[in-house]
């Protein structure tokens, strides 16, 4: 089915956001993108849902839609997981420890300290990605789910992440 119009580009270079109405649709089809710094934590998972929906305020303008959020980083990664009980967080930081070790005597990426090979292991078990529903301008997560961010080097620094919004 041709657009009715081309997209248009009302943001600065870090935030884009485009409009397109397609032939027939009820609403404005939007696409959104964004950088979200998350502050430097140290290493471990932490709870950040808050600070990306208050680093996204057009999340309420979006009826339906999806929210992908991809970290620039290979040694954090970001996953969804229990919001409620921060044992849970606890216990999931120690056993990415016992199950990748500091140290192994088969790694040989070792110039950048002890925690780097085993910070890209478990960046790459985890995983860079995320995909959320939204729902009348919320994340439509499950009552005891939560977006974490999991900071597997000692001092990571404050992590970029690419938030991209496609929706209406």
């Amino acid at each position: 089915m041709p657009l009715e119009c081309c997209a248009v580009k009302i943001q600065t270079v870090e935030s884009a956001v485009f409009g397109i109405r397609g032939q027939g649709l009820k609403g404005t089809k939007m696409w959104f993108q964004d950088i979200v710094t998350l502050p430097a934590q140290r290493r471990g998972c932490h709870l950040v849902t808050g600070d990306v929906v208050a680093a996204l305020p057009v999340l309420a303008e979006i009826e339906v839609g999806l929210l992908h959020l991809f970290i620039q980083h290979t040694s954090a990664s970001l996953t969804i997981n229990e919001n409620a009980d921060p044992d849970v967080r606890g216990d999931l930081e120690r056993h990415l420890n016992v199950m990748v070790p500091e140290n192994a005597p088969y790694y040989e990426h070792t110039l950048e300290g002890p925690d780097d090979m085993p910070a890209h292991i478990k960046s790459v078990l985890i995983g860079p990605s995320l995909t959320i529903p939204i729902q009348a301008g919320r994340l439509a997560l499950g009552t005891w789910q939560g977006i974490y961010l999991c900071e597997h080097r000692d001092h990571g620094g404050a992590r970029r992440v690419v938030a991209t919004i496609q929706g209406e």
